[in-house]
């Protein structure tokens, strides 16, 4: 069994274990971000449940700009009031739902340290799912194209 996916409970504040978190999420991130770089957005498949968690957040989170998400308006009192209920609605649907998830907090740009925000998993397929559908995340390709790789030539 994966040690990421022990209960929680079972760890103390261990140093390592929030080290494989990071560096787990990290990876997450840095792949997703490719992907976004290297394809339409509008036909990426984030999950099998898509159309659902899209029609859900955007049912009880009609006016959320996704555009920029603001960390502590996201993380407010009154915005985790609204936002448990819709993750707890995917507990049994979406496997790893509560997993720390590193988010972009603005939309257009990449991830780094002032744009990255730690979020569930549900909540960075909701609104990662609406970027990629209303058009959000489109000017990714254009802002940060792969650099193409260099041919290696063979010695003769």
């Amino acid at each position: 069994m994966d040690v990421l996916s022990r209960p929680a409970e079972e760890f103390d504040n261990d140093q390592s274990i929030e080290t494989m978190w990071a560096i787990k999420a990290f990876e997450h991130a840095e792949i997703y971000f490719n992907i976004l770089c290297s394809v339409d957005p509008k036909h990426l498949k984030l999950t099998p449940m898509d159309d659902t968690i899209y029609k859900i957040f955007r049912e009880e989170f009609p006016t959320l700009d996704v555009k920029i998400i603001n960390e502590n308006e996201l993380k407010s009192t009154k915005e985790k009031a609204k936002w448990r209920p819709f993750c707890e609605r995917f507990k049994t649907l979406i496997e790893d739902y509560s997993f720390g998830t590193l988010l972009r907090s603005h939309a257009e740009d990449d991830y780094k340290e002032e744009n990255s925000i730690l979020v569930t998993r549900i909540q960075f397929y909701a609104i990662e799912i609406a970027r990629n559908r209303e058009g959000t995340n489109d000017i990714l390709r254009k802002k940060f194209k792969p650099s193409p790789k260099p041919e290696i030539q063979e010695e003769t």
